[in-house]
């Protein structure tokens, strides 16, 4: 059987052999003129990176495409390829809430490829500091979760901060409980204070005698649990393999659609990619009516508004800022009149960025 396999099988792995000689030459070609690409961009100061251009890319492969690669392959593909390319010009790094085997530092790779150079930072505020103070080229700090909502101190930066968002990463979260070797002697649980909430049912019902810990990251939970045989972690397999740790039970989010939406920060403006959004925070006059005045443009101009929080402005009592997403590009002549006209009504604006929508 062997043999007759060996056989049959030895013609189709010859043809896969020379195609993958066909495809390394042609990448080899492509990263050559990726690196002219490069000289040009160095010449007019242009930035390395341009997410616009790279998604630009991706949608016209996969519309070309008969298959049977699907568009999520093709996309992990040419990401990896445009990310290799990047890095021969220049290498770029991404500061992440670390340590090693967050979430963040998982979208920021599924964002930028495996080429990124990654900068773990101790907190949320450490991650805007590096990018401001040039130590990183972007950031990747969570925004908002589908189970828990906002990421409230990511919110209140973006208030404070000159940089702005490039881009936008909506990442699956499945939460495993990781220990050494199982729950005996197993006292605590800990991770991120919103990995406690997305998965509080299943640990009331499943593990209710564990004493619930929250600590600055689901990683550092995983860290913890490798020096501490008493302790658990609520973590992603990243984690699990970089810590060496055993998953006990996998899949434990309360939800099973648990998405947490990741931003990119940087310096950068993002030129339009045809599939954008807007972010920006406003403030109303304290008067009544004030908000259906200040909405009244995107209604005029056409332009939907996808997200919409609040939060306190901490400056004085009952009043608010509200952060609010609308499709489209602020390049975009629908987009642009509609934020002239907001900017007419509101006490304050901040345009936080144009960039693409996450698909």
């Amino acid at each position: 059987m062997d043999d007759e396999l060996n056989t049959r099988l030895k013609p189709l792995r010859d043809r896969i052999d020379a195609l993958d000689a066909q495809l390394i030459a042609l990448l080899n070609q492509r990263a050559s003129v990726a690196l002219e690409v490069g000289e040009v961009k160095k010449h007019f100061n242009a930035p390395v990176f341009r997410p616009e251009r790279e998604l630009q890319v991706i949608a016209r492969l996969q519309e070309m495409s008969a298959g049977p690669l699907k568009d999520e392959h093709i996309g992990a593909i040419w990401r990896e390829i445009m990310a290799a390319s990047r890095a021969l010009e220049k290498t770029l790094k991404a500061a992440y809430l670390g340590p090693v085997g967050t979430y963040s530092e998982q979208a920021m790779h599924e964002y930028f490829g495996q080429s990124i150079e990654g900068l773990p930072c101790p907190s949320i505020d450490e991650v805007f500091r590096a990018v401001e103070a040039d130590a990183a080229d972007f950031g990747v700090v969570p925004v908002e979760n589908s189970t828990e909502g906002a990421v409230s101190r990511t919110l209140d930066l973006l208030l404070q901060t000159q940089l702005i968002i490039g881009g936008e990463l909506a990442l699956p979260i499945h939460h495993n409980l990781l220990t050494q070797n199982g729950l005996a002697g197993v006292t605590r649980v800990c991770a991120h204070a919103q990995a406690l909430a997305q998965c509080q049912r299943w640990l009331s019902t499943n593990a209710p005698h564990l004493k619930r810990e929250a600590v600055s990251s689901n990683a550092e939970a995983a860290r913890m649990a490798a020096e501490d045989s008493s302790v658990a972690a609520v973590a992603g397999d990243r984690a699990a393999i970089h810590y060496g740790l055993q998953v006990t039970n996998a899949l434990i989010q309360d939800d099973p659609h648990n998405r947490t939406r990741f931003v990119m920060i940087g310096k950068q403006p993002t030129g339009p990619s045809g599939h954008d959004q807007t972010s920006l925070i406003v403030s109303v006059p304290n008067e009544p009516g004030a908000m259906v005045k200040l909405l009244e443009p995107l209604s005029r101009h056409g332009v939907s508004m996808t997200r919409f929080e609040s939060r306190p402005a901490r400056v004085g009592t009952w009043e608010y800022y509200f952060y609010i997403d609308i499709e489209g590009h602020r390049d975009d002549a629908a987009v642009a009149a509609a934020l002239a006209g907001l900017g007419e009504k509101a006490a304050f604006l901040k345009i936080l960025g144009s960039y693409p929508r996450a698909r």
